[in-house]
């Protein structure tokens, strides 16, 4: 099997302007996806995005903004070691391209990097199986909470 890659397609019943936000702003991120994110949304934007609900015990992952073309891309590295810059080699590579489909957005997310990292079969299966479980459970909060954020708009 191969650990290379994720990708996932969903439809977004808003506009790519909405849902671009809705990927991009830490405000947003913590919406359907992380319990915080601290992070300046523009290219070479360093920062951390962290899990769980309770901030003493929250697990931190850095995070550092690679592209920003509103509406229709946008993408980050993450899981770097914090206070190392992002790179191929020491981080994964999620993109999020946008295009509109309808009175919505059709929404591709590719996430991959897992064998350029130098880790073993079985850390490289292990890690993507997380991922793929991760974004599994995300990736389908996002539409309903795009659909709040573009009643806000």
């Amino acid at each position: 099997m191969e650990f290379s890659t994720i990708e996932r397609e969903i439809h977004i019943d808003a506009s790519p302007a909405i849902v671009f936000d809705v990927v991009s702003s830490p405000e947003h991120l913590r919406g359907w996806w992380p319990d915080a994110a601290e992070y300046p949304a523009g290219p070479g934007g360093a920062g951390r995005i962290g899990f769980g609900a309770d901030p003493e015990t929250r697990t931190w992952v850095a995070f550092e903004v690679v592209d920003a073309v509103p509406p229709r891309h946008f993408s980050f590295r993450w899981t770097h070691e914090a206070g190392e810059p992002a790179a191929p080699g020491n981080s994964l590579l999620v993109v999020f391209e946008l295009e509109p489909a309808g009175a919505g957005t059709r929404l591709r997310m590719i996430e991959s990097g897992f064998r350029e990292r130098g880790w073993d079969d079985a850390k490289a299966a292990a890690e993507h199986a997380d991922h793929v479980t991760g974004w599994d459970y995300y990736l389908p909060r996002l539409p309903a909470y795009a659909a709040t954020a573009g009643a806000d708009a």
